[in-house]
């Protein structure tokens, strides 16, 4: 039986979850919880892992602020490749800890996005820590754009443009043929755009699902997997006629992101996501799952899967 190929890309959360207390040795222990389980996968399919870095940049941003006057300046797009960094070399290492021969390879990836993309006009993308409204203030002053996130405090906020092209694509999908894990995409990738010839870096957090769904259109993935904290996809999510979705058509799932089930500070960029890469990739199928779902989802018996 041929080999599939997986984009699998996991929660900005998978490392670091809401109840602990960021650290690398966290980082590490909760990477020991599902890579494991993914060179398991890996015996049977081709493997691309893709991957959030929501705390991760936060936590480079608060040391760029913090020794800022004293180091260099460091802009976004380089946290977004620091924690790149950070990320794949703990990935790498937990894996190669399961298996001393284990095929897993990194790859700084950029991605292409357009300056004239409305997200540099109008950003939305929350990142880094919490801030009192003193704090808020004072950021401002200093050229932040700071906004309210729910109740829980105020936020900066950045552009959050589409991908258009994922410029390592070819590579990666040259060391996947070869049956290499490759970890690539990481935070949604480093956001470049395209000057008289040139490529700039922009300061920018692309959404990772929307650049895992453009790399895998790309390079025609069988399967894209958005893995997040619930089994399954809800409409009504959290009402008394909250209903599960289990296999879904295109045309279904995109009726229901139009009538606005799908917030877009939750499940809508997996949803946006799912659309894009099956209308660009019409033979291949999205799962929308959690981690402890995936082995039967991937069997067709559970989670979310969506086809044209």
């Amino acid at each position: 039986m041929p080999r599939k190929l997986i984009v699998l890309a996991l929660g900005g959360n998978a490392l670091i979850k809401d109840t602990d207390k960021p650290s690398l040795s966290v980082q590490f222990k909760n990477a020991s919880e599902v890579v494991c389980d993914i060179l398991k996968l890996s015996k049977t399919h081709d493997i691309i892992i893709t991957h959030g870095n929501g705390p991760q940049v936060g936590n480079i941003l608060l040391q760029v602020e913090a020794a800022a006057g004293i180091a260099y300046k460091v802009p976004l797009e380089v946290c977004v490749a620091e924690s790149q960094g950070e990320i794949g070399y703990i990935i790498e290492q937990t894996l190669r800890n399961c298996n001393k021969t284990a095929p897993v390879i990194s790859v700084l990836t950029q991605v292409l996005v357009s300056k004239k993309d409305k997200a540099f006009k109008n950003p939305t993308k929350f990142i880094g820590p919490f801030y009192h409204e003193h704090e808020a203030h004072d950021l401002a002053g200093k050229g932040f754009i700071i906004k309210k996130d729910s109740n829980r405090g105020y936020r900066r906020v950045v552009p959050s443009p589409q991908p258009i092209k994922v410029l390592e694509a070819k590579t990666i999908l040259d060391l996947v043929k070869k049956h290499n894990i490759v970890i690539a995409a990481g935070g949604g990738g480093i956001p470049v755009i395209q000057q008289r010839g040139k490529l700039h870096g922009v300061e920018a957090v692309i959404d990772k699902d929307l650049a895992s769904a453009c790399l895998g259109s790309s390079i025609h993935a069988n399967i894209l997997v958005l893995l997040t904290s619930v089994p399954q996809v809800f409409i009504n999510f959290a009402k008394p006629n909250q209903t599960p979705l289990f296999k879904i058509s295109l045309k279904a799932i995109n009726q229901y992101y139009q009538q606005g089930h799908f917030p877009p500070g939750s499940m809508g960029p997996k949803i946006q996501a799912a659309i894009q890469f099956i209308e660009s990739n019409s033979k291949g199928k999205v799962i929308i799952t959690d981690f402890k779902t995936l082995k039967r989802a991937l069997k067709g018996k559970a989670g979310t899967i969506i086809t044209k």
